[in-house]
């Protein structure tokens, strides 16, 4: 847990970085498979760096675990989704019931889940009009998130979200984040008409004048920005997610970056410490038109690209069982000494 808002800053000026040692360990492992070097393409570049961040020569995945944030926007009085607030709520009871995608994944995959809404009666307040959040409460819920991740024991985590006008909070996010106005960012989230998408257009650029926080380049590193830039205009939700990747850092726990929110939510990070997101990969790209502009921002490269835009942790549910694979080879396939065969000169 994160006392004050500058010890949690302080962390991301001294966050644990991957341990080369086991990486060249599985580095060499990998030169010495029944296979041409290289020939299982990313699937090796993951089992490395899973090896780094776990401190492990053969990396593990007993214990996937995920979480799902959910938080309500007061945003949403601008009338820019088709759905009204209460849906955050019954989709969370939606969730506790097991009847949602993100059930029906975790369950099929034997994935841990975990949902925390985040006061769904107390809305944050309308950007375009005021900050999102106070300083204390954006702390509240970094800690949410943190103490996630500190009181679990699992090999990898990946987080969800849930909360009606979110998308909105990450386009607004990432345009404070990475430069440009709302039309830019803004796209059809939960299914918004070409009229509605103009709309969350210019209450995005609405809510960057209001902040004076429309900027056409990225801010300097060693900014205190990523928490002036939640505390306006993110939501409980993102900040939660913040607090959780970055307390996963701090536990060495490698972590799957959903969709657009949730990389969105911790897009901000990156401002203060460049390498804040080496823990992670990203699951996927989302058909969230903004989603591979911030992967770009970011140097992500997404592990699946399958058209999916529903958020909850689902893309990122997909792509374990593709760092799944990456493990299985890694750890149980046969060296050439192993299988006596002969290995090139």
């Amino acid at each position: 847990m994160f006392e004050t808002i500058d010890s949690f800053l302080f962390s991301l000026n001294s966050l644990p970085t991957a341990k080369v040692e086991f990486q060249e360990a599985a580095q060499a492992r990998q030169n010495q498979l029944t296979k041409p070097i290289g020939s299982l393409g990313r699937l090796e570049d993951i089992a490395i760096w899973l090896a780094g961040w776990q401190g492990l020569d053969c990396p593990k995945l007993d214990q996937i675990s995920a979480f799902v944030f959910a938080g309500n926007h007061g945003v949403v009085e601008a009338g820019i989704s088709p759905f009204p607030a209460s849906v955050t709520e019954q989709m969370v009871q939606n969730f506790n019931n097991g009847g949602a995608a993100i059930n029906a994944l975790t369950t099929v995959f034997g994935h841990e889940l975990t949902v925390i809404p985040l006061y769904l009666d107390r809305p944050t307040k309308n950007i375009t009009v005021a900050p999102a959040m106070t300083l204390d409460e954006t702390l509240e819920a970094i800690n949410i998130g943190a103490s996630c991740v500190e009181n679990c024991d699992a090999d990898l985590v990946y987080f969800g979200e849930m909360g009606i006008g979110n998308t909105t909070i990450a386009s607004t996010l990432a345009a404070a984040t990475c430069g440009g106005c709302g039309a830019d960012w803004a796209g059809p989230g939960t299914g918004l008409t070409s009229e509605g998408v103009n709309l969350k257009s210019e209450v995005i650029d609405r809510a960057l004048a209001f902040h004076n926080l429309k900027k056409d380049k990225k801010m300097k590193i060693g900014s205190s920005s990523p928490i002036d830039i939640i505390r306006l205009v993110g939501g409980r939700e993102q900040a939660a997610l913040a607090g959780a990747v970055v307390a996963a850092r701090l536990k060495r726990i490698p972590v799957l970056l959903d969709g657009f929110v949730v990389t969105a939510a911790v897009a901000p990070l990156s401002l203060l410490e460049v390498n804040a997101l080496d823990h992670c990969l990203a699951a996927h790209c989302s058909a969230e038109p903004a989603h591979q502009r911030l992967l770009d921002f970011l140097w992500l490269e997404p592990l699946l690209n399958l058209n999916m835009r529903l958020g909850e942790g689902t893309g990122a549910a997909l792509a374990v069982e593709l760092v799944r694979g990456a493990v299985a080879t890694h750890s149980h396939m046969a060296t050439f000494d192993e299988a006596a065969i002969s290995n090139r000169d």
